[in-house]
């Protein structure tokens, strides 16, 4: 269990929360769109490509408890420290706004083996607000590899919004964890899996596929698939997130496929930015 919080923190419906993180494939504008294959009710919540939690955010006045994860590490610690020590992350990013330039954003890139959680975390922070477009990549090492972004003044410590997302987070379990560990989780049927892995590429010029050094390949999709129906013929109430693609339409066949708009902006051409076509996919394989 994580450990309790120095300050009274509201309670997680006393506060409107939302994400507090840009990140590639966000949910947020897209959750009017998901809403009527929302549960109203959930026993526990469970997300395993956590991204930007925008999803969770939205659902944790509905739910009594959640495990949340990702595969990357330093994600993985800023949730818990937003969740554990909101205050004192605070103040570290009160800091980097004072200092904000390109030079320092690019002397705070450079910084490599932090070993205090909560500097990591206002690190990846920091970066993530002020870094170009709000991607998260990494290289084959394992290190941030974007460039600055060309913002005059970035909102680096937004300190209502923390705290709001600290104050969600307190029903949450937080791991660093594949999504196959699902497959050995014993589930209600009041619970709720959603699933937002990196989407399938559908051309050359939209082949983002992972933020960390792993990335998430075609064999990766079809384990999810996998994992997906399993999960779907055990109890709980299942939804994923991908591209509208031949693929992800072969590996969920039998499911009810519900395609959606979304704006997108993460694309090497600036012309193909814009409404794409995506996936929602729900239901009881056929």
């Amino acid at each position: 269990m994580h450990s309790p919080l120095t300050a009274v923190l509201p309670s997680p419906t006393s506060l409107p929360s939302r994400p507090f993180l840009k990140w590639a494939g966000g949910k947020g504008r897209l959750i009017s769109q998901y809403e009527p294959f929302l549960p109203d009710t959930i026993d526990t919540y469970y997300e395993p490509f956590l991204g930007g939690g925008a999803v969770f955010f939205h659902l944790a006045g509905r739910a009594q408890r959640a495990v949340l994860g990702d595969i990357n590490p330093e994600l993985v610690n800023v949730y818990c420290c937003v969740r554990d020590q909101v205050e004192l992350l605070i103040r570290h990013l009160w800091d980097h706004q004072r200092r904000h330039s390109p030079d320092y954003y690019y002397q705070v890139r450079q910084r490599q083996g932090l070993r205090s959680p909560i500097e990591r975390a206002a690190r990846l922070i920091y970066l993530n607000k002020t870094c170009y477009n709000g991607l998260y990549r990494e290289n084959s090492q394992g290190h941030f590899n974007v460039p600055v972004g060309r913002y005059k003044n970035p909102t680096i410590c937004d300190p209502t919004l923390l705290r709001a997302a600290s104050a969600a987070l307190q029903i949450a379990e937080i791991h660093t964890f594949s999504f196959e560990t699902l497959r050995s989780q014993s589930f209600s049927a009041r619970d709720f899996v959603y699933f937002d892995p990196p989407y399938h590429p559908i051309s050359a010029t939209s082949r983002f596929t992972g933020y960390s050094r792993y990335g998430f390949t075609g064999d990766d999709q079809k384990r999810l698939a996998a994992v997906f129906r399993t999960l779907a013929t055990a109890g709980p109430r299942v939804m994923l997130s991908n591209s509208d693609c031949e693929l992800i339409r072969e590996l969920y066949q039998g499911f009810t496929i519900h395609p959606m708009l979304a704006a997108r902006a993460i694309n090497s051409r600036a012309g193909c930015r814009g409404k794409i076509g995506e996936l929602l996919i729900t239901g009881s394989p056929g």
